[in-house]
């Protein structure tokens, strides 16, 4: 009966906004400081720019504008919102989830059931397709869903995973006849393993990860989560997109490689034009955990495609691990909502290495906080230290 209700109605993301830090380093830049030659990281790696997030900013105050952004350019209002999730592995309290401080932030109604899903960077899919199922089962009851993925990659100054950090947020709102994309529920292909191959202890800030490995672990959950939506579809479709989680933009070649031998397509004569056009934001902004998958999909809505009905499909992947393949449909006009995002990466300021390495320590000093900053917003939230234990905004 579910099945049956799902494939009459449509479901999927009817608002999109994006939130990153107004200050970025190049990876080039970095690579010479590092002494290593810039090809390294910007074509081994496939990313030019790291978004580089001050002290006032972390994971509540991205994820609080982006929300902002998502509702305001959907023109949903926070009284239509019934649940809200946040995805994300840089959770700023061990219990009080980030979706309980968007509340506060947004003016959520205190009817809407909010909080966290954690999974590595699978825990954003985790929150959508959760949000999705909350639609389909009619709990909804005509109200949105608000499902936000927000992190800041971390690892520490010179070590192998410096230049795959970046910081970013990106707010979806979901609900029935979705005006951007509407997403397939029957035919969601799913694939789970319990694996160490990125993980980041309790007592730890830095995350840790044995970086071969996790490469090996993501294609093969690739393969799984596309064999459970092969049987499920009865029969694979072509589409206008393939969209990768991208850590870093190599990872999409890889990933598009084993799709291509699964599928029986080529996969260098396909990329430029299916991938390709999903890479240009992760490229300038870097790594954005549970967000990463979406900004692809910004990247591709932004980058003036005519995919109006078009058929695009996702691949979503968590350490440890947990991997989606699902597909969507283009809702027509919906690329018009996207028309100067990348020119916004432009009005950021480049920073010298030895201002982002200021920053990246300045981040672990920040301690107290001033009580008297003025009302706090959503769009102007920024995080103003710690006092009595309590996070302070402002």
């Amino acid at each position: 009966m579910l099945r049956r209700n799902m494939t009459e109605r449509r479901y999927g993301i009817d608002a999109l906004g994006i939130a990153f830090p107004p200050t970025f380093v190049s990876l080039e830049d970095l690579a010479r400081a590092r002494g290593v030659a810039p090809a390294k990281y910007t074509e081994g790696l496939g990313t030019k720019e790291m978004a580089v997030p001050g002290v006032d900013e972390d994971t509540v105050t991205l994820a609080a504008r982006a929300a902002a952004e998502a509702l305001a350019s959907g023109g949903v209002a926070p009284s239509e919102i019934g649940l809200c999730i946040v995805g994300t592995e840089t959770a700023v309290d061990h219990s009080k989830p980030v979706s309980s401080f968007l509340q506060g932030l947004l003016g959520l109604p205190s009817s809407c059931r909010i909080f966290e899903a954690k999974h590595a960077c699978y825990g954003g899919t985790a929150g959508v397709m959760s949000a999705l199922d909350w639609l389909a089962s009619g709990s909804a009851r005509g109200k949105k869903a608000l499902v936000v993925c927000s992190d800041i990659a971390r690892y520490g100054l010179g070590t192998p995973g410096e230049p795959t950090q970046g910081a970013g947020s990106i707010a979806l709102v979901l609900g029935e006849a979705p005006r951007l994309v509407s997403i397939d529920l029957a035919t969601v292909g799913t694939y789970s393993s319990h694996v160490f191959d990125f993980w980041r202890p309790l007592d730890s800030k830095d995350a840790l990860v044995d970086g071969h490995y996790s490469v090996s672990c993501y294609l093969d959950a690739l393969r799984g989560a596309y064999a459970e939506h092969v049987r499920l579809a009865g029969a694979t479709e072509p589409t206008a997109a393939m969209l990768y989680h991208v850590p870093y933009g190599k990872m999409a070649v890889k990933a598009h490689r084993v799709l291509a031998e699964l599928s029986g397509f080529d996969a260098e004569a396909t990329f430029e034009r299916l991938v390709a056009p999903g890479l240009v934001l992760p490229s300038r902004i870097g790594n954005v955990y549970t967000g990463s998958l979406y900004l692809a999909l910004a990247s591709l809505l932004s980058s003036n495609q005519h995919l109006d009905d078009e058929a695009i499909s996702f691949f979503s992947y968590g350490s440890g691990s947990c991997a989606e393949l699902f597909r969507g449909r283009v809702t027509p006009g919906a690329t018009r909502s996207f028309t100067g995002l990348r020119g916004r990466l432009d009005t950021r300021t480049r920073l010298a290495v030895d201002e982002y390495e200021a920053l990246f320590r300045a981040r672990d000093e920040v301690r107290s906080a001033s009580m008297s900053q003025g009302t706090t917003t959503a769009a102007k939230a920024r995080f103003l230290g710690i006092d009595g234990g309590k996070r302070v905004y402002g």
